[in-house]
């Protein structure tokens, strides 16, 4: 399982790679820097946590297995709701509701703020040995 939730997650963050560079290479086309804080974050959480969490999977052994499935599915729906909650709200590309934009930032970010809060838990429930 926990196998699964490493390549699952280190997969998820190629996937952020990819758009993150995508959007990068679009603001310098552009010359517009509209998308730089959604850029960022789809870097720095989609990517780099989402890839970092995916390693520590592959790297250490942990004794409590539902928390790593729940942390992982909350890593998931949190860097999607927060990056795209964020997209909604910056740029309103569907000229949605400002109520609802604002509500699917807020809740993704908190379910990512939970998935960070996760991961510390886990850290300290790793096998004895450390490594597998």
């Amino acid at each position: 399982m926990q196998e699964k939730w490493s390549i699952r997650l280190i997969r998820i963050s190629a996937i952020f790679g990819v758009i993150g560079a995508f959007l990068g290479s679009h603001m310098a086309g552009a010359g517009s820097y509209a998308f730089r804080p959604i850029h960022a974050h789809i870097l720095v959480v989609g990517w780099l946590s989402v890839f970092a969490w995916g390693v520590f999977y592959k790297v250490y052994k942990v004794r409590a297995k539902k928390m790593v499935a729940a942390h992982g599915w909350s890593a998931i729906i949190g860097s999607i709701g927060l990056t795209a909650g964020m997209w909604l709200q910056f740029m309103n590309p569907f000229n949605v509701n400002e109520t609802f934009s604002l509500i699917f930032y807020i809740v993704g970010g908190s379910v990512l703020l939970v998935s960070f809060v996760l991961f510390v838990l886990i850290t300290f429930l790793i096998e004895k040995e450390g490594r597998r």
